[in-house]
């Protein structure tokens, strides 16, 4: 009954293959929550009913699957193992729908809805995003309930289906159910290391929000010889309205949208992290604000990006002048962003430059909100320090550079937050070809076996809001 035999036990269904089937079982679920189809719904609730639940009763959780009050989201799971009322509690959380499968995409020999093992990956959708990662936490509190009998805490888990098209109904299942959810603290895990080898923790993220840009300057398509010089450019207005929002290195140039939040402190905790190496594209050091850091261009400023564009017809161009133009923009901003500013502020700056006849068509799943919690959390030192124990060297970061439903963790159900990622930036998340790394999940399982014993073992933080 060790810390040293609870990680010695979850480091064993690891070697015996047991990890790699429970996950080629969780990865079989076609659980697109983007895929409005009725037999992608069901695949959603038959993942909670059949994957989770059995798995979760078995672990002695008493568990609820609800309806999303929202008719664009998927089910949900809610679940309590209560130990006693003198005990910490704390809540974990997990997303079971992933992006389309975008099956016909994939390397040959990939299957979006099967593991295929080559070398140190594990290539299916969803192995990195979520579900490898709540089975990973799922599995490190098996290992602890059947190393010492218990956990020594109590514990809540959320698992819900709608993360992929921004948790819709989450929110107001918090509102719901708040009285069901109280804890100390949540311990999650989404997102990617910074670097494989070695553990990350952050404590919130950077919200992001999706827009359209649109012109529309004449009905249909015109002989461009006949009409050139005559009719206005759709895609040419919205270049240059592009082209006002940021200058040629990246730099954003909506008053609005350049934060005042990188403080000192802020600083001070992204100093010296690796942004670049491992897998992925390369870095480009000329890109993004000019006075900052990677770490701070990514970690603790604003970003603006435009996820595509089109005009006319690109595969089969024709002597035509387009009636249309439109780019699918974005902006991933930090804390001291308001969200419900962006759009307004944008619509200010095109108006200000002379772009009144840019339409802004923002979509409908919204957006989440920026969240921050500072690194000397007693929660955060607590578990930084049980990472340490197990793993040596950590990453930590005050938010991650992505964005997740953080906000209701922090804001609804007043929580302090604490995220350690299973994956890794190279992992192919949201793309042909996700995967996650056979050593990296080793030892996350360890990792998290780790941090579960010290809450039952250790004095932990006092709750606080």
């Amino acid at each position: 009954m060790t810390r040293d035999a609870a990680i010695s036990h979850v480091t064993d269904y690891f070697e015996a293959g047991t990890f790699q089937s429970d996950l080629a079982k969780l990865v079989s679920y076609r659980s697109e929550s983007q895929n409005p189809a009725d037999e992608a719904r069901a695949e959603s609730l038959s993942y909670l009913q059949e994957a989770m639940l059995p798995r979760l009763q078995a672990l002695g959780f008493t568990c609820e699957i609800i309806n999303n009050p929202d008719p664009k989201g998927g089910p949900l799971l809610l679940g309590e193992r209560v130990e006693g009322e003198d005990l910490p509690t704390i809540l974990t959380y997990g997303h079971g729908d992933t992006v389309r499968g975008q099956e016909g995409m994939w390397r040959e020999g990939l299957e979006p809805w099967e593991i295929v093992e080559e070398g140190d990956r594990l290539y299916g959708r969803g192995t990195a995003d979520n579900k490898g990662q709540h089975l990973i936490n799922i599995a490190a509190l098996e290992a602890v309930i059947a190393t010492r009998g218990s956990l020594g805490f109590n514990t809540r888990i959320v698992l819900e289906m709608s993360e992929e098209v921004g948790s819709v109904g989450l929110p107001e299942v918090f509102h719901s159910y708040k009285d069901r959810l109280t804890a100390d603290v949540l311990i999650a895990s989404d997102g990617p290391r910074l670097q494989p080898e070695v553990p990350t923790m952050f404590m919130g993220s950077r919200g992001g929000t999706t827009f359209d840009l649109l012109v529309e300057t004449h009905e249909g398509a015109h002989h461009s010889g006949n009409w050139g010089g005559l009719l206005a450019d759709p895609a040419m207005i919205l270049s240059h309205a592009l082209a006002c929002i940021t200058d040629v290195r990246g730099q954003i140039k909506v008053p609005e949208w350049r934060p005042d939040s990188l403080t000192d402190s802020v600083r001070a905790a992204l100093r010296d992290l690796p942004v670049a190496g491992g897998d992925g594209p390369q870095v480009d050091p000329n890109w993004g604000e000019q006075d900052l850091t990677p770490a701070e261009r990514v970690f603790g400023w604003n970003s603006f990006t435009v996820l595509a564009m089109v005009s006319g017809v690109p595969e089969a161009p024709v002597n035509a002048i387009s009636g249309w133009a439109r780019a699918t923009c974005q902006l991933r901003f930090v804390v001291g962003t308001d969200p419900e500013e962006v759009i307004p502020a944008l619509r200010r700056h095109l108006d200000a430059n002379g772009f009144e006849r840019v339409q802004i068509c923002a979509h409908d799943r919204g957006f989440f909100s920026a969240t921050r919690l500072d690194p000397a959390h007693p929660w955060a030192q607590f578990v930084g320090d049980s990472i340490r124990e197990t793993a040596g060297a950590l990453h930590v970061l005050p938010n991650l550079a992505g964005s997740l439903p953080n906000d209701s963790f922090t804001d609804i159900l007043e929580l302090p937050t604490i995220w350690v990622p299973h994956s890794y930036r190279g992992c192919s998340q949201h793309a042909p070809n996700e995967h996650v790394l056979k050593p990296l999940c080793r030892d996350a399982l360890k990792v998290m076996a780790g941090v579960f014993w010290d809450v039952g073992a250790k004095p932990v933080p006092a709750r606080t809001r």
